[in-house]
C-alpha cells in the first residue's frame, strides 16, 4: 500500500530566531531561520525587540520555506506552530500567524511543544543520524532547560532530573559574559576551549539531593570569585588565561553533565543515550558521548547540527506523529510561556 503524501508547514518563534520549514511525511524540504543580530548589543535577548524582529521576519521566511520546498500553499495538509515554552511575545507572533493561515486555508492547526521538538528532531528522516529506538534516554541541554528524559513513545516523556535552578546554556553564557565575551557566549567558549588546557583551573561539581538534577547556580558563583580573586593578583589574567580558562569550565561542565549521565543509564538499565537542544551543539558534549560509548557500554544518537539550535524542521517533525493521530489544536488555543514536556 502506498505511503500517504503529507505536507505540513512548520512555524518556530520561541525566542529570536524565526523559523519556518516544510516536511514532506518526516523528511525535510525546506528549513529556514532568520536569526536577530539586534540582541548582542544588549548582552542577552530583549523579549520586547523579539517580537518585533518576528513580525518583520515570519511573512518573508515562511514564503522562502514554501518557494525552497517546492509547494504551493494549497498541497499543504496542515499548519504546526511552536505553543511554548518561550518568551511569550514571540510565541504569540508565530501562534498568531499560523491559526490565521490555518483558518485561511481550511486545514487542520497542531500546536507543538518546543522541548518535545527538542527530543523527537532524531526522528527526521536523514541519512546522517540513526533513530534511536524506544525507550531511551535524552538529554536536553539549552539556554533555559537541562533536564534528563526516559522517553518511551513519541509522546511519552518522564522526568528523571533537571536543573533545580539555572540551566547549563546560562551558565555557558554567563562564564562568557565574565570573561567579556559578545553575546551569544556558549559557541566562544567552545571555540577558544580547542585551544586551551582543561585540566589549567578546577571547578568543584554541585551537589543535589537527586543524584540525576543539576545545580548550575553555585557552579556560576564560584566561576565568578575565582575570576574576581585571580584579577587582583594581575589584572591582566583573563586576557593571558582566555583558551585555559574556557577549556576548563567546558571540560567541568561536560564532567557534570557526564556524570549525571552515567548514573542515569545505571538507575534505569537504558543504555540507548541521545542529546539535544541548542547546547548539544557544543562539540566536546559530542565528542565526549560517543567517545564514552566503549567505556559505558551505551549507543549515543546525535542530531544533525541544524537540528539542534532552535529551528522548524524539528517543530515538523512533531506535528507530523501528531497528524497522523489527529491530535489537532482547535480555535481557542493558546500560546503558553510555561508548557510542560508531556503537555
Amino acid at each position: 500500500m502506498k505511503k500517504k503524501t503529507i505536507h505540513i508547514l512548520s512555524i518556530e518563534s520561541s525566542c529570536d530566531d524565526t523559523g519556518a520549514a516544510v516536511l514532506e511525511n518526516n523528511r525535510v524540504l525546506s528549513n529556514i531561520i532568520a536569526g536577530q543580530k539586534i540582541h548582542a548589543a544588549y548582552g542577552g535577548v530583549v523579549p520586547e525587540l523579539a517580537s518585533r524582529a518576528h513580525q518583520q521576519n515570519i511573512v518573508p521566511v515562511v514564503d522562502q520555506a514554501l518557494k525552497e520546498a517546492g509547494i504551493d500553499k494549497k498541497q499543504l495538509k496542515a499548519i504546526a506552530f511552536t505553543q511554548g515554552p518561550g518568551l511569550m511575545g514571540s510565541l504569540l507572533v508565530g501562534t498568531s500567524f499560523a491559526k490565521s493561515l490555518s483558518f485561511a486555508l481550511e486545514i487542520p492547526l497542531i500546536p507543538v511543544n518546543h522541548m518535545q521538538a527538542h527530543v523527537l528532531a532524531h526522528f527526521i528522516d536523514e541519512a546522517s543520524q540513526n533513530q534511536p529506538p524506544f525507550p531511551f534516554l535524552c538529554m536536553t541541554i539549552s539556554g533555559g532547560h537541562t533536564q534528563i528524559l526516559k522517553v518511551s513513545a513519541y509522546n511519552d516523556f518522564e522526568i528523571l532530573g533537571e536543573t533545580i535552578d539555572d540551566a547549563v546554556g546560562e551558565a555557558f553564557d554567563k562564564t562568557a559574559k565574565l570573561l567579556g565575551l559578545p553575546y551569544p557566549g556558549g559557541p566562544l567558549i567552545d571555540k577558544y576551549a580547542k585551544e586551551g588546557n582543561p585540566k589549567a583551573f578546577a571547578f568543584s561539581e554541585p551537589k543535589t539531593p537527586n543524584p540525576l538534577d543539576f545545580s548550575f547556580s553555585g557552579f556560576k558563583t564560584a566561576i565568578l570569585y575565582f575570576l574576581q580573586k585571580e584579577q587582583k593578583k594581575d589584572a591582566d589574567f583573563i586576557k593571558k588565561n582566555l583558551n585555559d580558562i574556557c577549556a576548563s569550565v567546558q571540560h567541568s561542565i561536560v564532567t557534570i553533565l557526564m556524570n549525571r549521565m552515567k548514573k542515569a543509564v545505571q538507575m534505569s538499565g537504558i543504555n540507548h543515550v541521545a542529546i539535544a537542544g541548542g547546547v548539544s551543539a557544543n562539540s566536546e558534549i559530542r565528542s565526549t558521548l560517543k567517545s564514552m560509548e566503549n567505556e559505558m557500554g551505551w549507543t549515543t544518537y546525535i542530531p544533525k547540527f541544524e537540528y539542534t539550535t532552535d529551528n522548524a524542521a524539528m517543530i515538523g517533525i512533531v506535528a507530523y506523529f501528531k497528524y497522523l493521530n489527529s491530535e489537532f489544536g482547535k480555535e481557542d488555543t493558546t500560546a503558553t510561556s510555561r508548557l510542560d514536556i508531556n503537555s
